[in-house]
């Protein structure tokens, strides 16, 4: 019987969290639909707690809104510790106006301060082989790549959204 209830709520949650998302409109459209994202979503949202865009996030924190894909709308954020775990749908490439190029694995970990993403775990740069980028600084219109060297890059090239191009390894 207990094994019945389990599945009749697990059913129940998964159509009803995907009310709540088909109702929300389209800022969520390229939102995870999975039960276990919709469920953190449904548990955020009646806690009263919603989740602010990613960009704005991000612009709060003083980085560009562009650093992560425009379809890396999911994401986790712990204001106490400065955890952020970025979902992106698919191992992408994305590349700015100032010809560089930055890879993305499907989750991307880091650490967000004032002006600083460090720690990063999930993304690289090609500095003429891919490297990992290990840390990301803001400051005087300027974008700082720690990623065995340090890499500077004007930070106008990564304050506009773009479209992640889908590759098969990162």
């Amino acid at each position: 019987m207990d094994e019945i209830m389990n599945k009749v709520g697990s059913y129940w949650l998964g159509q009803k969290a995907n009310k709540e998302f088909n109702s929300a409109g389209d800022d969520f459209n390229s939102l995870s639909t999975s039960i276990e994202d919709g469920a953190k979503w449904l548990v955020n949202k009646m806690k009263g707690k919603m989740q602010k865009p990613l960009p704005e996030l991000l612009k709060e924190y003083d980085m560009a809104i562009g650093i992560f894909p425009r379809d890396a709308t999911n994401y986790e954020f712990n204001e106490e510790t400065g955890k952020l775990t970025v979902y992106i749908p698919s191992i992408c490439e994305v590349g700015y106006r100032d010809s560089s190029v930055l890879r993305f694995t499907t989750v991307v970990i880091g650490f967000l301060t004032k002006g600083k993403l460090s720690d990063i775990e999930g993304m690289k740069t090609k500095v003429m082989i891919w490297v990992k980028v290990k840390a990301i600084s803001s400051e005087d219109g300027k974008l700082h790549f720690s990623a065995g060297v340090k890499k500077t890059r004007t930070r106008s090239s990564y304050e506009v959204l773009r479209d992640g191009i889908t590759i098969d390894k990162f």
